[in-house]
């Protein structure tokens, strides 16, 4: 079976400058530029996390044209005063039709993005929802020779561990292990009807801190 490895995760914002708000308050280090997703009308900023690793915050791009269809991660259900959160996450294939086929939850289909000279393939429910309300990854394919985290600063952030908390455990950890994530990502127990959260332990300049509880 061909392993998955976690590529980035996603914090979802109404703007920019909440997510960046967000994110300087949880870790205390500021976003760099990311760019624009022309065919879904957001943009995003970039925290490095290792080589092939990133932490991205996301929002819908106000100067560009909505798209035709739902945007992904679920930005169109976002209000001005919706509160910046660890929304979801994204896993790295070299086969993402391999892998989209072989999970255990329906990931959405394949679909080709581009930011400026970057293009990849990502998997989006139609209705641009999160598969499991974010604790599924979407899973992406890079078309690229180097992994865009590579070109970003490195400004002393790496992750610690990453951790996933659903009222559904054996259902998450059947996921992951359909995707050779199983020993990626913890899954973590929460009462019946408690809504599923991601939590990320992330090294910064200042000692280790928590991203999404």
């Amino acid at each position: 079976m061909r392993r998955c490895q976690l590529d980035h995760i996603t914090v979802t914002a109404p703007t920019l400058a909440q997510g960046a708000a967000f994110v300087r308050d949880a870790l205390g280090v500021e976003m760099q530029a990311g760019g624009e997703h022309p065919r879904m009308g957001t943009h995003n900023l970039l925290l490095r996390l290792g080589d092939s690793l990133f932490l991205e915050v996301i929002a819908v791009n106000p100067d560009a044209p909505a798209p035709t269809r739902p945007r992904w991660f679920a930005l169109d259900t976002l209000r001005p005063d919706t509160p910046p959160r660890l929304s979801n996450w994204v896993a790295r294939t070299n086969d993402i039709r391999h892998a989209a086929a072989a999970a255990s939850e329906a990931l959405g289909t394949v679909e080709p993005i581009t930011r400026a000279t970057l293009q990849w393939l990502i998997t989006i429910p139609s209705d641009g929802s999160l598969p499991m309300e974010g604790i599924a990854p979407a899973l992406i394919e890079w078309q690229a020779p180097v992994h865009p985290a590579s070109r970003l600063q490195d400004v002393g952030c790496s992750l610690h561990s990453f951790e996933a908390q659903h009222p559904e455990p054996d259902r998450v950890t059947a996921l992951l292990a359909t995707l050779g994530l199983d020993q990626t990502v913890r899954v973590s127990p929460l009462p019946a009807g408690a809504t599923p959260r991601l939590v990320a332990h992330i090294h910064t300049p200042t000692g280790l801190r928590t991203i999404g509880a």
